[in-house]
């Protein structure tokens, strides 16, 4: 004999099963929903912030030429963290299928089955309605532009289906940092947001590029596009040089633009030297120190070239 159970009305729910409290059901979804948060948060790895967030602060302190309003602060920190997040998560969701073929990528939550495709896009959803929300608490210039910058950090995502340039386009979400911070302190635009923002272009156009050079193989098989897949992996790291040779220059012309002072200019000298040692330990026939010069390196470049123009400012 064949036993079925027989579904009835609960009054807030719908229709559950006969004999299952609502209560229990409640905290089954509870349970999977931070479940698959947690995933989502360990997936978009929120350590890797420091990317963006001290070129956000060099960005508000330049702007305001010593210690910008604590008010501003946060919700240019609060901004950057709902935008990462939304494009992050959009990443991870829009790659999911090239990331299950990548030996690199492939025990992602998505990949390996162990989140939901649907958590994630209600995540996306969420966050980036916060951005923009956080964005009208800013100033009216930020709440009109905050659809088109979200719109760039998400884009990038799909770069890499189309052009070996996706790199730019990386570098180009990630400079939105410094010139909305500069938009969020001032309420408007001028010369000094847009060299510190080009570094940043430079910077990870550098940096990517590196990273790249991990799955040159799996790109070609997958029919995707990076700088790596295409010039091959010597031609490759001579271009990320080149990248980063022209990041100092930016920051050395910001120097003069923005009238920084000599601590500022010490740090560009650092970040100068940190950036031809990253290069120094990946080769093309060696690449197992990809990751120290990616995460470690880089690390030290951010917060240590935004820990050096903060002080510029507050002793200028």
């Amino acid at each position: 004999m064949v036993h079925t159970r027989e579904c009835v009305p609960t009054g807030q729910l719908g229709y559950t099963l006969k004999g299952v409290p609502t209560d229990t059901i409640r905290g089954k979804m509870a349970a999977e929903n931070m479940k698959n948060l947690k995933l989502v948060l360990q997936d978009i790895r929120l350590e890797h912030t420091l990317f963006a967030l001290p070129f956000a602060v060099m960005g508000a302190f330049i702007a305001a030429g010593g210690m910008p309003k604590l008010g501003d602060l946060g919700l240019i920190i609060l901004a950057l963290f709902f935008a990462r997040s939304s494009a992050m998560a959009f990443n991870r969701l829009t790659d999911a299928k090239f990331d299950k073929t990548n030996p690199r990528t492939q025990n992602r939550p998505l990949a390996s089955g162990r989140a939901d495709s649907a958590f994630y896009g209600f995540f996306i959803a969420v966050s980036s309605a916060a951005f923009i929300a956080t964005c009208y608490f800013i100033n009216p210039l930020a709440f009109k532009l905050s659809p088109a910058a979200l719109g760039v950090v998400l884009f990038y995502s799909v770069t890499k289906r189309f052009t070996s340039l996706s790199h730019v386009f990386l570098g180009a979400a990630l400079s939105l940092a410094p010139l909305g911070a500069w938009i969020a302190v001032r309420g408007g635009v001028s010369l000094p947001p847009f060299l510190l923002g080009a570094a940043v272009v430079f910077w990870l156009v550098g940096l990517d590029i590196i990273y790249s050079c991990q799955d040159v193989e799996h790109d070609k098989s997958a029919g995707l596009f990076s700088i790596p897949s295409r010039y091959g992996v010597s031609r490759a790291l001579t271009l990320s040089m080149a990248a980063h040779v022209v990041m100092i220059a930016f920051l050395i012309t910001l120097y003069f633009a923005a009238r920084l002072g000599w601590v500022y200019l010490a740090g560009v000298a650092a970040t100068a030297g940190l950036l031809w040692y990253e290069h120094n330990l990946v080769r093309p026939d060696d690449l197992r120190r990809v990751n120290t010069a990616f995460f470690n390196v880089n690390g030290i470049i951010s917060v240590g070239l935004m820990l050096f123009t903060v002080a510029d400012r507050l002793l200028s």
